[in-house]
């Protein structure tokens, strides 16, 4: 069984990591084909195309410039402990045992319009690239036509290593749009959260 989540906005590269554990993303060289687009932008350009203020325009552009391989715990973190969003807070993963993390790398993963798909424990610099930016690039005009079936063909691979072939859908819209979900090699159960408010539940 698997689990796929978004990413987050907000980034912790200032907290020490609470494991010396550490893998690689599997589709760096994507990424590093990305990040040499993106590099052409200008900090008001970033800021267009992402729809943000001046300030993280300047921020993103400079950390494109900055983004450089290979991925080490010097000049990186695990996905797991560098987004902190509500999700990954309500995980707390700052206190995961050895065998919580192990758990997690086994089966979580995260969608990134970068990095594609990281399991936990995989390093990323920081970044700031939603996969609904309409980013045009070599392979199309947006990042869903840059990973195109690559993130889908990933998923089924490890999902024909699980016990379970179950994909458990905790991604936002903007994310699961990533994956092909006819061609999954598996059950994919989305759950629906509501609120329960003055006596009825709304999403």
């Amino acid at each position: 069984m698997l689990h796929l989540i978004s990413p987050a906005k907000t980034l912790d590269f200032e907290t020490p990591s609470k494991t010396a554990e550490f893998t690689q993303p599997q589709f760096l060289e994507h990424s590093q084909e990305l990040i040499k687009d993106l590099r052409q932008l200008t900090p008001p350009q970033v800021s267009k195309l992402m729809s943000i203020s001046e300030k993280l325009g300047d921020l993103n552009a400079q950390r494109f410039l900055e983004w450089q391989t290979p991925f080490t715990p010097h000049n990186a973190k695990q996905a797991l402990l560098a987004f902190k969003g509500d999700v990954y807070t309500g995980m707390d993963a700052e206190k995961f045992s050895k065998a919580n993390f192990t758990f997690a790398q086994q089966h979580l993963r995260i969608l990134s319009g970068l990095y594609g798909l990281l399991r936990p424990l995989d390093l990323i610099q920081p970044y700031r690239l939603e996969m609904g930016t309409s980013f045009a690039n070599a392979r199309g005009k947006n990042l869903y036509q840059f990973w195109g079936d690559i993130i889908t063909d990933q998923l089924n691979q490890e999902l024909d290593a699980q016990k379970e072939r179950v994909l458990v859908n905790l991604a936002s819209n903007e994310y699961w749009s990533a994956v092909n979900s006819k061609k999954l090699h598996a059950e994919v159960i989305t759950p629906v959260f509501k609120d329960c408010k003055n006596g009825q539940y709304k999403i």
